[in-house]
């Protein structure tokens, strides 16, 4: 029946089997997130494993022209993401802790950065072009199935609160790492000679795709007033969103540092974020789809064959890729809690936290596959998709290990959330029902004391000689307790 239904996709109306294939992806990426939600596993994992299972490798249920023809879903969903990304950073909330929360991420990313660039480079043997961009993607870190650890745990304290910093700066950092390596890439396979103007001229476009993107961010101030329909606002705001991406693509840039920059200055002068709420519930089908394309275009038999950037198997790279990042992000995260002079508690489990990749990590290697083109291209895709499967099936399990080892919840979470003794003995005394009754009649009597005395009910509450409605009120409240 399935291959029925392959051959009736291919062989009838385009139109048609364009929408039965975009139905088909996006079922059974929701339908697999109903397995990987009992497993305590993200979505994003599903959806990857959903286009693997239905692409050329096992039931063979999308069209290659259908795959072909997508090929602005990357770009589309990325807009998303680095959109969303850019309404954690207002500078109100930055401003105290910046400087050490940038110094963490920036170390945490680039020694992640240099780790596989060496492993890569000098130990397998790898081409530039490939080390430097491969390199590059290493930096990026996926908060999703942190954060989601966090929500669950209801974790707090200076742990999480510099993993969420930590988090939400990181994919700014991997973008800059990714704009410098491609164009590092793309250089070095122009010509033997490296050629200063073919390395800094695609820095400066990205860096006009970001000042562009800030000035966008006024332009949706404008078009955006709060008198404005809710309806009118998702369409101007997805219309912009995605003529920059057109723009972006024109010039041969990502646009995640532009959607990123257009949205942090429009929280920052709007302090709007109804905006990205909408937003939020219009993407979920644009992010599906974009995973579990990624999913289709996962080369399952390059993994056993040579790379061809260089004569070891894509398993191997996958492999080395994979620890190593771990050790470069546990590095980092370790020497930039000491250097900021963070406590033991986040110096030694910081890194732990960070080990998921996936959303932009697999945007960015969709990009860089597009852009290196060939079996270099396939090549990355397919080490970061099989790697990034691994990673966000193993970082929940990290994440909620660093957080535990932390102390960052449950009952002996003192050190992070500053309590001193005197608090707890206040918790302990007020956990008693009985000092509870006595507490609050103690409470109420000090606000009748501030209150216009009458002589009726001063007599009837502060009398010293007759304490029976004191004991009538703590009565009551007793037996309501008890209940």
């Amino acid at each position: 029946m399935l291959h029925e239904i392959s051959l009736t996709l291919r062989n009838g109306s385009p139109a048609a089997a364009g929408v039965i294939t975009v139905a088909i992806m996006l079922f059974c990426g929701f339908a697999l997130t109903r397995v990987t939600k009992l497993l305590k596993l993200p979505n994003v994992t599903a959806y990857i494993v959903t286009g693997i299972l239905i692409g050329p490798y096992c039931l063979d249920l999308v069209p290659q022209a259908v795959a072909d023809n997508t090929g602005f879903l990357p770009d589309i969903a990325l807009a998303f993401i680095a959109f969303s990304t850019g309404q954690f950073f207002r500078f109100a909330a930055l401003r105290g802790n910046g400087a050490k929360v940038l110094i963490i991420t920036i170390l945490e990313a680039c020694v992640a950065s240099i780790f596989v660039f060496i492993a890569a480079y000098y130990v397998l043997g790898m081409n530039l072009a490939f080390s430097a961009v491969i390199a590059a993607l290493a930096s990026a870190t996926a908060p999703a199935s942190t954060m989601m650890t966090i929500r669950q745990t209801g974790a707090k304290g200076d742990f999480v609160n510099t993993l969420l910093q930590v988090v939400a700066l990181d994919d700014v950092v991997g973008l800059l790492a990714y704009s410098m390596a491609i164009s590092v890439a793309l250089a070095s396979l122009a010509s033997a000679n490296f050629n200063v103007s073919a390395v800094v001229t695609p820095i400066l476009i990205n860096i006009g795709s970001f000042i562009l993107g800030g000035i966008l961010g006024f332009v949706l101030k404008i078009l955006l007033p709060e008198n404005r329909s809710t309806d009118n606002r998702l369409i101007i705001a997805v219309a912009v969103l995605f003529a920059f991406c057109g723009v972006c693509q024109l010039a041969g840039v990502s646009p995640l540092l532009g959607c990123m920059s257009m949205a942090t200055v429009y929280i920052n002068i709007t302090q709007d974020d109804k905006l990205f709420k909408q937003l939020n519930y219009f993407s979920p089908p644009f992010l599906v789809l974009f995973f579990v394309r990624s999913g289709v275009c996962f080369d399952l038999g390059m993994l056993f064959a040579a790379g061809k950037s260089g004569s070891s198997s894509l398993l191997t790279i996958g492999v080395v890729y994979f620890l190593v990042r771990i050790a470069g992000k546990y590095a980092g995260a370790f020497m930039g809690c000491l250097i900021t002079g963070k406590p033991p508690l986040v110096r030694n489990y910081l890194g732990l936290a960070l080990i998921p990749q996936a959303g932009v990590a697999i945007g960015l290697a969709e990009l860089g596959a597009r852009t290196l083109g060939g079996g270099m291209g396939s090549a990355l895709r397919t080490v970061i998709l099989a790697s990034s499967v691994l990673y966000e099936l193993i970082g929940p399990g990290c994440a909620k290990l660093s957080l535990a080892l932390s102390h960052s919840y449950g009952f002996n979470n003192n050190d992070n959330n500053n309590a001193e003794p005197e608090d707890v003995k206040t918790l302990s005394y007020v956990n008693s029902h009985e000092h509870a009754v006595n507490l609050l009649i103690e409470r109420i009597k000090e606000i009748q004391s501030e209150l216009p005395q009458h002589e009726k009910s001063a007599q009837f509450v502060n009398s010293g000689d007759d304490n029976r409605p004191q004991q009538s009120i703590r009565n009551r409240m007793w037996s309501r307790l008890k209940k």
